[in-house]
């Protein structure tokens, strides 16, 4: 049996339980399994592992895109640049771990992206976030992390910080945060909505609901807007690829 699976929390009706198994069952794929593994700490991970000796491969969502790291024995080029990972291969006591948040966000992020679209907000911090801030670089945008924290780095700016003229400036507004995800379908980030217009670009990391109030909001000001469910979908495709590499 090859057994692939899922670590996160909460987990919920989690997306890629569903499309692996339509997967395997639409190429025949009858000796291949997905499972949800939802761990209430990172700790649990090592038992796991332990008492799933098929696992071939594994999905990682929030909240253990980097906490994960402490687990792993090999890192991947972009891993160790970024410091997250969504997708780990198991071969033998190998736990190698891989990004392909990286490729499903730049591929689905360019198909609407705008020659006048130089500048970028990135709300949230995260593991997601920090895939994102790669492809961000290699494209050439310019761009500032906003967090809820008063603590700032340099590149980071707080949610207060957000006025008039950074909006005009940054028309690229990506949500890495979980703000808006189901079931808290009424929450959105917390930035000045009031001054979006049509030259704007809202991308959403989440994709359940298809269309957040973020996005919502931002489609009502005339905004180019877009979800992660594309991202979703060619992330899993590279995973499978990974996995299922010798």
């Amino acid at each position: 049996m090859n057994l692939y699976g899922l670590i996160g929390y909460p987990l919920g009706h989690s997306f890629s339980k569903q499309y692996f198994a339509k997967k395997f069952e639409s190429e025949g794929l009858n000796d291949c399994y997905f499972e949800a593994f939802p761990i209430a700490s990172i700790e649990q991970f090592s038992t796991v592992i332990k008492e799933n000796s098929d696992l071939k491969g594994l999905s990682v969502t929030i909240p253990y895109k980097e906490q994960v790291l402490n687990f792993v024995t090999e890192l991947s080029e972009e891993v160790k640049h970024i410091g997250a990972t969504n997708c780990i291969k198991i071969k033998g006591n190998r736990l190698i771990a891989f990004n392909t948040d990286i490729i499903g966000f730049e591929q689905s992020f360019c198909k609407l992206l705008l020659p006048l679209h130089t500048k970028a907000l990135v709300l949230g911090t995260g593991g997601a976030s920090k895939a994102v801030q790669f492809v961000l670089r290699k494209l050439g945008i310019e761009f500032l992390v906003v967090t809820r924290t008063a603590n700032l780095k340099d590149g980071y700016i707080n949610y207060t910080m957000i006025d008039k003229m950074i909006m005009e400036k940054y028309l690229i507004i990506i949500n890495c945060s979980p703000v808006g995800m189901s079931p808290n379908e009424n929450a959105s980030p917390a930035i000045p909505y009031q001054f979006i217009n049509s030259t704007h670009y809202l991308y959403d990391l989440i994709y359940k609901p298809s269309k957040t109030l973020f996005l919502q909001q931002g489609e009502d000001k005339g905004a180019i807007i877009q979800n992660g469910y594309e991202m979703l979908l060619i992330q899993a495709e590279a995973s499978w690829k990974i996995w299922n590499l010798d």
